[in-house]
This record gives structure tokens, sequence and C-alpha cells, in this order.
């Protein structure tokens, strides 16, 4: 592994787009230099031996020139609401696409800060729950709206909890319990709002 230079050198390890505390992740990106070509399968299986138990490194390609981070401007997330009926949620949805505007109040160690979060959410559907997606027989029979957002990573970022602030604001959706958020994919947007694998462009080199 590279290190950086000075009198307090580090490894030279960048993470891209971080998720937010509290959230869970199935798509985080981090660029690793090195001193020397090694083989990407055998770095994968020497960081998952090293890694604690539920961080796992799905892939790893050799880098072929190029910012990693130019190529991530959006998240996809899975945000899950029980107790909220999805019908419910989808005409909270629905309200809030229709708005140029949707303002909500962060508060940050600034103090509190007033984000405009409609911008930034590209699309956002409402799906339903399916019977094998790890929920008991009992957990099941409750409602639970399965909110797919695609997120554009703004400054200031919005966040999960941010769109789930806004669907409060306009259409008064407050969930009985809190909701669980997972970031699914992150990617470049193409001209039809698809995200684009980041890593497209080294396999094919």
């Amino acid at each position: 592994m590279a290190y950086s230079q000075g009198f307090s050198p580090h490894p030279k390890v960048s993470w891209v787009g971080a998720a937010p505390t509290g959230v869970a992740s199935e798509a985080e990106y981090v660029e690793v230099s090195v001193v020397e070509r090694v083989d990407p399968e055998a770095l994968k299986l020497a960081l998952d031996q090293a890694l604690p138990p539920g961080i796992d490194v799905v892939d790893i390609v050799q880098a072929h020139g190029g910012n990693l981070t130019e190529r991530i401007d959006a998240s996809e997330w899975r945000i899950e609401l029980d107790g909220v009926e999805p019908a419910e949620l989808a005409e909270a949805v629905s309200v809030f696409l229709s708005q140029e505007r949707v303002e909500v109040e962060r508060l940050t160690k600034d103090g509190k800060r007033i984000i405009d979060v409609r911008p930034a959410v590209v699309s956002a559907l409402v799906e339903p729950r399916s019977s094998d997606a790890g929920h008991d027989e009992a957990g099941l029979s409750q409602p639970c709206g399965i909110l797919m957002t695609v997120v554009r990573q703004v400054t200031p970022t919005v966040r999960p909890d941010d769109v789930l602030n806004a669907l409060r604001v306009v259409a008064g959706l407050v969930p009985p319990v809190p909701a669980r958020a997972t970031r699914m994919a992150q990617g470049r947007l193409d001209d039809e709002g698809r995200l684009v694998d980041p890593l497209q462009q080294d396999r094919e080199s």
C-alpha cells in the first residue's frame, strides 16, 4: 500500500461519497493506492480476511485513469417505513414530486439550516414488500411502505432523513417507528436518469 509523504505518513485510501451516519449500505466505493501492481482477486481476499464481519469486499478493479469521484453523482436508496401503508406513502410521494421546492430544517453544529430537498430527488417510487425480504409471518402482516429513490449528491448533501422530512412537510407523513435506509447503488446519472456503474470503464479497459 502506498503512503503519503511528510512527518506523519498515512495510507493513501480515499472513500468516495461515504454514506451518512445511521444508514446501511450495499454500495460503498474506496480508492486504494499501491506501490506495485497486485492481483485484484488476491487483494480482495486479503481485505476480506482483515475486515470485520458484515463488511464485505464485493469487487476490485484496477484503475485505468480518471477520477472515481467524477463518476459518482447520485445514489439509489431503499427506505423501509414500517407501519406505513404503501398507498399512503405513494400519495405522499406524488405530492412531493409535484412540488418545485420542498424546504426542510436540519440541525447542524453551526445551528439550524434550511435545505431545499426537491431538486436533488431524481426519482421516487413505492415498491411492495416481497415475502423473501427477511421478515417473519408476523412482520409481513404489518403494513410497510418501501420507497426507492435516486438522489443527486449535491451540496449540502440531501440524506434519506431529509427526504422523509420532506414527505412530512408536504403530506404530513410521519412513520410510527424509525425508518430503515439502505444505499443500494451509486453512480453517474445518464441522460435517462439511470445510474451508470462507476467502475464500468475500468472493467472494459
